[in-house]
């Protein structure tokens, strides 16, 4: 369990190094939203939920919960000052409109084309595609946050989605434990490693061909 936890951290706080002053970010369900902990000292970002909130804060303390304020996954959150809320139909107006800068989704497979599948499993009882499809679509720029490989040690970063997909040609930056991937016309560009770790180490781990950066570097913690 704290090696999963670790793995997440790192994921979550290289994220945060993607957020910029005045950014409209949504945070999907699951790892993503543990980005809002990890916003730099002094940085003015706006986090926005698809059940109608402008303004989350972090997780709060425990003891401090309040249940009337949740996120789209029903975890509680807390606000900032300042915070706004609206209808459902208004917040998908925001991400639909492309007002949002950055959406961060979770992710089960992501390919060499930066298709990306993250909402169900054929044959498992799944809830819906919730928010995803949309965000994808409108959001100016996608961020997925996943761990490298499943629990049995297949990639998830794949030559070609098996699942169905969720966008096509969508993803433009993949976040791991292991590195940082930017997806390129020209295929995947291996941009980051994990400290300890080499090319041929992620590559051996990913079934999509990576392409090492001239600029290749060890991922900041």
């Amino acid at each position: 369990m704290t090696k999963d936890i670790e793995k997440r951290e790192r994921i979550v706080k290289r994220i945060a190094q993607e957020l910029r002053d005045g950014f409209y970010v949504n945070l999907g369900i699951g790892m993503p939203t543990l980005v809002a902990n990890y916003v730099p000292p002094g940085m003015d970002v706006i986090l926005q939920s698809e059940n109608g909130m402008l303004g989350i804060g972090p997780y709060p303390i425990e003891g401090q919960e309040h249940c009337d304020l949740i996120n789209a996954g029903k975890e509680t959150i807390s606000e900032m000052a300042g915070t706004a809320y609206f209808s459902s139909a208004d917040s998908f107006a925001m991400i639909r409109g492309a007002h949002i800068d950055l959406s961060v989704l979770g992710a089960m497979e992501v390919d060499e084309e930066g298709n990306l599948a993250n909402w169900m499993i054929p044959g498992k009882m799944v809830k819906g595609m919730g928010g995803a499809m949309d965000l994808v679509a409108g959001a100016r720029r996608v961020v997925v946050a996943m761990e490298h490989t499943t629990r049995e040690g297949q990639s998830k970063i794949l030559k070609q989605c098996t699942l169905p997909l969720t966008g096509v040609k969508v993803v433009n930056t993949i976040v791991t434990e292991m590195a940082y991937i930017r997806v390129t016309p020209k295929g995947l560009l291996l941009e980051e490693i994990s400290p300890g770790l080499t090319f041929d180490d992620v590559q051996r781990a990913t079934e999509a061909t990576l392409i090492a950066s001239p600029r290749l570097k060890t991922m900041p913690q």
